[in-house]
């Protein structure tokens, strides 16, 4: 089945996604005392948690309002990590319903990417609520954020179309994901500025920019660095890094489109 077409067929079924997306929200906080009040604690405790260990204990007192500047990237990433940590996971843990119902598969890994953007965006108004009390502006450069978001979300449902595949053949990769996001986690600007990256580094006799390379590499580094540019520090820079992972982002929603739909009509026999 062609692309075009396949996506006509998911359109069809967008009703399916959309319960998808609604269980996925009723479940996450189900018999839980706060409910949805978790989505507005749980950035604001692990802020907590990151602001004394980076900005205290490391000593890294030159950033002001560091709570501020750790919640702007701390947001998108957890709407990334866990998305891409879900989405690995969808098609197996939902095996029963592939082999006793044909849907378009591609819609458990799209509904988890699109139920977490809607917990982030939920969770939007703690960062607002704290740049405010904080004495930090909001621009009207924010309004640039649902672009912003839109990339990530193409780059992450690409990252989680192609896991979710791996993971139906090769178990491991649900474990292996976790070791590479913690590691993603260090090599992404989220407690620290990419300023702080050099942009000189020898090694082997060859002389590179790790600041440059970082955000080539990681697109994840630049679209941090995006969010932070306009939540932060109000204005953005370095938009044609951002210009770049937009076609970074789509390249590798398709890419990872075309290899789940290469190997999906064998999921019902393999989980």
């Amino acid at each position: 089945m062609r692309l075009v077409e396949r996506l006509g067929e998911l359109w069809q079924y967008r009703e399916l996604i959309y319960s998808l997306v609604v269980r996925d929200l009723k479940a996450r906080y189900k018999n839980s005392v706060l409910g949805i009040a978790w989505s507005w604690l749980n950035p604001l405790m692990m802020m907590v948690v990151y602001t004394v260990v980076f900005n205290v204990l490391a000593g890294h007192s030159g950033i002001s309002d560091y709570p501020v500047f750790i919640l702007s990237a701390l947001l998108p990433w957890n709407l990334f990590a866990t998305s891409v940590a879900q989405a690995t996971d969808s098609i197996v843990g939902a095996a029963s319903l592939v082999k006793k119902v044909y849907f378009p598969r591609e819609a458990l890994p799209f509904s988890v990417v699109l139920g977490n953007a809607v917990n982030f965006l939920i969770a939007l108004p703690v960062f607002f609520g704290l740049a405010l009390a904080m004495g930090r502006p909001i621009t009207a450069w924010a309004l640039l954020l649902p672009l912003i978001l839109i990339i990530q979300l193409a780059f992450t449902a690409g990252i989680g179309l192609i896991t979710s595949t791996l993971n139906v053949f090769y178990r491991d990769t649900r474990l292996i994901m976790n070791v590479l996001l913690m590691a993603w986690f260090f090599l992404t600007p989220i407690f620290y500025p990419i300023t702080r990256v050099p942009e000189q580094y020898t090694v082997w006799g060859v002389t590179l920019n790790p600041r440059v390379w970082l955000r080539r590499v990681n697109p994840m580094a630049s679209i941090i660095a995006s969010y932070r540019d306009i939540l932060y520090w109000g204005a953005p820079t370095g938009w044609d890094f951002l210009l770049r992972t937009a076609v970074t982002s789509l390249a590798v929603l398709v890419a990872g489109y075309v290899f789940f739909l290469h190997y999906s009509p064998r999921f019902g026999e393999e989980v």
